[in-house]
């Protein structure tokens, strides 16, 4: 017995919304993506501190690791700044241009976020499984499957209702 998939929802209709309305949902959007970024930042910064960092982490490992902090703080800083642009350039206005330049610092901080958790987690996988070319190749992996989610699926769907 074969199963039949329904037609997903919102593959009808669109519906427009307002300046105020699209800015509180990309606004809500940072509120939602921002406490995992500075999750990982708080563990990034829990493993330095840890005794064993310099014992188990090559020195190269120790520069990746500070480079994944890096890319971190920087895509903390893009995903946090629409609400900083929002209260202080239009506290009292959206406008089509806030949208525009908040839409593309949110994207634009997902970038160095994928590269982040791809080297932190090529620094573990190097460490577990002591293969420098197997943790490279999962790193990539990952990073792709953040590439795809966030980049080619999106855009996929944007061409599909488009």
């Amino acid at each position: 017995m074969g199963m039949a998939l329904a037609k997903p929802p919102g593959s009808g209709k669109k519906e427009q919304i307002s300046l105020d309305s699209a800015a509180a949902h990309l606004l809500e959007e940072c509120r939602m993506v921002l406490p995992g970024i500075q999750a990982l930042f708080g563990f990034q910064l829990i493993a330095v501190f840890n005794q064993r960092f310099d014992e188990k982490l090559s020195d190269a490992g120790q520069m990746v690791h500070l480079v994944a902090i890096v890319l971190t703080t920087l895509s903390m800083a893009l995903v946090m700044t629409p609400a900083a642009l929002h209260r202080q350039a239009e506290p009292r206005q959206v406008s089509e241009r806030f949208l525009w330049m908040a839409s593309n610092m949110v994207l634009a901080g997902m970038f160095p976020l994928a590269l982040a958790v791809g080297l932190d987690a090529y620094v573990v996988a190097s460490v577990v499984l002591e293969n420098n070319a197997l943790a490279a190749v999962l790193a990539i992996a990952l990073v792709a499957v953040f590439a795809f989610l966030w980049l080619v699926l999106p855009r996929r769907e944007h061409h599909r209702q488009g």
